[in-house]
């Protein structure tokens, strides 16, 4: 019988090993398409079209969809209600944690949580948060110049004055109900139910006589407010606390914190404060896979650091982005979430119903300073 040659049973012997080898491992050997390739993901916002909210979410969107691998359709979703809330339990609770719904919360939505309000069905422990493209914004309390409060003085003598805001538990609802309450205004009567632009509407024509608005959001939608004098700005509320906002008219306003007349008063600002500094996040739903997180992660830290996108943000919206990447975003608002008692205080004073500030001492504050609940006026 005449034998192989030992030479060419070596290279038989080589290519029967290649041929096991890619047989048990083709993913080695072949290429894997992106996750996202194909795929559409839904962009949950939870505020109403044609508002600065939406103009932030549309500057970021194009940017996400560039530096997501396999460039994902994103298509963006509006679903307004309760101050965010709706939008947010929605992802939290009923969206697939497969990657393909990611929302952009609203900036009362981190408090409301912390606070326990009536509603919230997310869990601050549980949310995955990618980052947040706003990590603040100074707001400021007016009135509308027909209504003639053009000082302090004025103001504070004022009664039954009509506070706009878009719900109860929204970020404007909550500062209006701060300064309300640190500053002592007299029976004020809270008219909620607006979006963004109708609540602008409101209080031009008349419905409402004040009410709390993002200062940067003045500047870009209404600078005939600031430059016409249509309305009379009495304090700001700032973000972080010291930072002065660089616009003459608002530099030179009183800190809320500057009508506190206790510790607790403080550290109540302080709390809802530092819940705003966290604002505006834009989150997972829990259970998603860590592979696909770190996916977006990367993404959206890319977009932040993307000049055009800082660029084509300030062109929409009239404001700069201040950023924060999601692991430090995510530690922030862990911290937040324990303080419980402060938080318990900052709940009352946000509660639906009228109320008067009564004089307190320095180390507490009474029961008659607190909102009653009383049915809205």
């Amino acid at each position: 019988m005449k034998r192989k040659h030992p030479a060419l049973r070596l290279v038989m012997t080589s290519l029967w090993c290649a041929s096991l080898v890619g047989a048990l491992i083709p993913n080695q050997a072949l290429p894997q398409a992106p996750y996202y390739e194909g795929k559409t993901i839904k962009a949950i916002v939870g505020q109403a079209p044609g508002g600065l909210g939406a103009n932030r979410v549309k500057a970021i969107v194009p940017f996400l969809q560039k530096y997501i691998p396999g460039k994902p359709h994103i298509v963006i979703e509006y679903m307004e209600g309760a101050g965010g809330q709706k939008a947010a339990n929605y992802v939290h609770k009923t969206a697939r944690p497969d990657g393909l719904t990611i929302a952009f919360w609203s900036a009362g939505a981190v408090p409301a949580a912390v606070l326990g309000q009536l509603g919230v069905l997310y869990d601050l422990d549980e949310a995955i948060f990618l980052g947040a493209h706003q990590t603040g914004r100074s707001t400021v309390f007016f009135t509308r110049k027909e209504v003639g409060l053009d000082n302090l003085e004025k103001l504070r003598s004022a009664s039954g004055l009509r506070i706009g805001a878009q719900s109860v538990g929204h970020g404007t609802y909550y500062v209006a109900r701060l300064f309300a309450f640190v500053f002592g205004l007299k029976e004020p009567r809270w008219v909620t139910g607006y979006s963004g632009p109708e609540s602008d509407v409101a209080i031009l024509n008349g419905e409402v006589d004040g009410r709390g608005s993002a200062v940067d959001q003045i500047i870009a939608s209404r600078p005939d407010w600031v430059e016409k004098g249509l309305m009379h700005f009495h304090a700001i509320y700032e973000v972080p606390k010291g930072q002065k906002h660089p616009h003459p008219r608002f530099g030179q306003l009183p800190e809320f914190s500057a009508f506190a007349k206790s510790d607790r008063e403080r550290k109540v600002l302080d709390l809802y404060r530092a819940t705003q500094s966290a604002s505006h996040p834009i989150v997972l739903p829990p259970k998603t896979p860590k592979e696909t997180v770190q996916i977006l992660r990367e993404a959206v830290g890319k977009t932040f650091e993307d000049p055009q996108f800082l660029k084509e943000y300030e062109k929409l919206t009239g404001e700069e982005s201040r950023p924060v990447k999601g692991e430090i975003l995510e530690r922030e608002i862990k911290a937040i979430a324990g303080q419980r008692e402060i938080g318990d205080l900052l709940k009352r004073i946000g509660a639906p119903g009228c109320f008067t500030r009564a004089p307190v001492s320095e180390n507490d504050v009474s029961d008659d300073a607190l909102p009653s609940a009383r049915t809205l006026r």
